[in-house]
């Protein structure tokens, strides 16, 4: 099952903030994976942001978190959030609620 992506508007400002060779192993690599099977990429949240999904991967010994959602009935894979994981989930919680 591959879905479509779509992305929040901020999503492009997370990734402006990353070093290059990161934003494109996201591009490349992170992404399809996710879109190719995103139940088994990513980890389902608990709490406030139950229905979440949170993808983890390290670059240059740095943690990354990418967030997103999966809506079945339209086969497609909401991105919310990408970065560092430092203050990652306060970020989000204000993203989402703000």
């Amino acid at each position: 099952m591959t879905c479509q992506a779509a992305f929040h508007p901020k999503v492009d400002k997370d990734l402006s903030k990353l070093d290059k060779p990161v934003r494109l192993q996201i591009r490349d690599r992170h992404i399809p994976a996710i879109l190719e099977n995103p139940y088994v990429a990513g980890s389902p949240l608990s709490g406030e942001l139950a229905g979440l999904r949170s993808y983890h991967f390290t670059a240059n010994r740095v943690d990354y978190r990418i967030i997103y959602d999966v809506l079945d009935d339209k086969l497609l894979v909401l991105f919310l959030m990408v970065g560092t994981r430092e203050n990652f989930y306060k970020r989000l919680l204000r993203r989402l609620v703000g």
